[in-house]
């Protein structure tokens, strides 16, 4: 159970979703809203050079159906 105190800091409501992780000698916890999006995370790298190629050619494939 979370304290009191610890749920109202953080905004945490009955039954909201909670992410718990390992830091050092503690844990932390955090509600699942404040994740950081992941809309732009990937921009610039390879994978989404890659997940385009892959999506054309799935294009290419249907069209040739």
């Amino acid at each position: 159970m979370i304290p009191k105190e610890l749920r109202d800091a953080l905004g945490i409501e009955p039954g909201d979703e909670v992410s718990f992780w390992c830091h050092d000698d503690h844990v932390a916890v955090r509600p699942t809203s404040h994740r950081r999006p992941l809309r732009g995370r990937f921009a610039g790298s390879p994978l989404v050079d890659e997940l385009a190629a892959q999506r054309e050619a799935d294009r290419e494939r249907e069209v040739r159906l």
